[in-house]
């Protein structure tokens, strides 16, 4: 089954820098629903794998986490789609852990848990860490332009990494680029 990796804060819902704490703080960004709906009508396993060092800061519990995350997979569920699995760093950057993107611990346990291979498979995102991750683990990354996407977008432009497909939001990313990709 193929499978596209996606990045939480500012692509399935609006980022904010003082973190999503609560279900009532999440909120899902215009089309990201319906788009992941659209990518498992075409056969596509769907996970998030997402850095969440609001966790690791106190910021919230994981008690809190696992509702924003059920709030999620719910709302998924209304527009007709579902997640197929909720991957997390709850660790901060200066943890060195091996699971917080850029690092691809989190892609190597989506792997593991699925029985997979996620080479060539797609991960959409909105940082610079995202799109690290998948091209040192093999994937076909995808920058999107809502959350921190157009100052990332800016950062790709001076990098070597002209080639990574940008586009507006996630819906985008699943007509213009991910469906596109299968045809």
């Amino acid at each position: 089954m193929k499978t596209v990796v996606l990045d939480r804060d500012g692509v399935i819902n609006e980022d904010t820098h003082a973190y999503v704490k609560t279900p009532g703080e999440w909120i899902p960004i215009p089309g990201s629903l319906e788009a992941i709906a659209n990518l498992n009508s075409a056969g596509y396993r769907v996970v998030v794998a997402s850095n969440q060092s609001g966790l690791g800061r106190g910021l919230f519990d994981g008690q809190a986490l696992a509702k924003i995350h059920h709030k999620l997979c719910s709302m998924v569920e209304k527009a007709g789609g579902f997640i197929d699995g909720v991957f997390f760093c709850p660790h901060l950057p200066t943890d060195g852990c091996g699971c917080r993107k850029p690092a691809t611990g989190m892609l190597s346990q989506i792997e593991n848990e699925f029985s997979c291979s996620l080479r060539d498979c797609f991960l959409v995102g909105d940082s610079y860490k995202d799109i690290q991750a998948a091209l040192t683990f093999g994937l076909r990354p995808i920058l999107v332009r809502t959350g921190k996407g157009s100052a990332t977008e800016q950062r790709l432009l001076i990098s070597k990494n002209r080639g990574v497909p940008v586009v507006d939001s996630l819906a985008m990313a699943v007509k213009d680029v991910i469906l596109q990709a299968d045809e």
